[in-house]
């Protein structure tokens, strides 16, 4: 079994004393549980005064996003040198708010995959794909594609040490809900395909999270699914009380497993 990885998405919320605040209540909240490692990205602005807060802790410190280049002109970004002076082990990659807002391409994402992995920062690498493809039946199709351009020129060894987190985009504030089959259903094709891809052993060694409106009450249903290994939470995790019963969700899976 691998370890679960529940990772709070914090997206552009909070204030700089609600983020501390947020951090040191999940810190006092989730001590003891152990075989579940616990992340918290909030915005890049809030880094350092998190880290600060959760600095000793088993919780780890992630950056959004980053850019591909060290240095340079490009005004707003900031780079993995940058994300990693502020404590940040990991880093959000590809996720759809990126792809569908920002135009970033799966070429685009590849860059900043190689980047990560070159500057020692672990990705979250994300894959989803619209409602409308999802109506189409392209699934599998967008997802193979976005998988593959992702990867491409990465080495065995880091691979293997990518967590890859799906998204159903048509399953967020659409009103539809991905069943914990559905979601099972795309997370073993993305095993499948790395198997093929770069063999058994790299392909067991992934660990791929679900990221689809999840809440306490769904949680236990989607983590028993063979091929799911963690969660990436959105708006759950800006409240401790939510992100923490999700995170105990997981801890009682790994401490009594069916």
């Amino acid at each position: 079994m691998l370890r679960p990885f529940i990772a709070g998405n914090w997206k552009m919320n909070l204030t700089l004393k609600e983020s501390k605040d947020l951090a040191g209540s999940i810190r006092a909240d989730i001590e003891g549980m152990q075989g579940v490692d616990v992340g918290a990205f909030p915005p890049s602005v809030f880094l350092e005064s998190v880290y600060s807060v959760l600095k000793g802790s088993s919780i780890i410190l992630g950056a959004q996003n980053m850019h591909w280049e060290d240095n340079g002109a490009f005004t707003g970004e900031v780079s993995g040198n940058m994300i990693k002076d502020v404590g940040c082990t990991h880093v959000i990659l590809g996720h759809s708010e990126r792809r569908h807002i920002f135009g970033e391409t799966d070429s685009m994402i590849n860059l900043k995959l190689r980047a990560a992995f070159a500057r020692g920062i672990m990705p979250i690498f994300c894959l989803g794909e619209r409602l409308e493809e999802r109506e189409s039946g392209k699934t599998f199709k967008v997802i193979e594609k976005q998988l593959k351009t992702g990867l491409e020129g990465l080495k065995p060894d880091d691979v293997s040490m990518l967590t890859i987190a799906y998204e159903p985009v048509w399953a967020i504030g659409t009103g539809k809900n991905a069943t914990p089959a559905q979601a099972q259903e795309v997370h073993g094709h993305i095993r499948a395909l790395l198997e093929e891809s770069h063999g058994e052993d790299v392909s067991t060694r992934v660990r791929i999270q679900y990221g689809g409106s999840v809440k306490p009450d769904n949680a236990a249903e989607i983590l028993a699914q063979p091929d799911i290994n963690g969660l990436l939470i959105g708006g759950a995790s800006l409240k401790k009380d939510s992100f923490c019963k999700i995170v105990s969700v997981a801890f009682e899976q790994v401490r009594s497993p069916v």
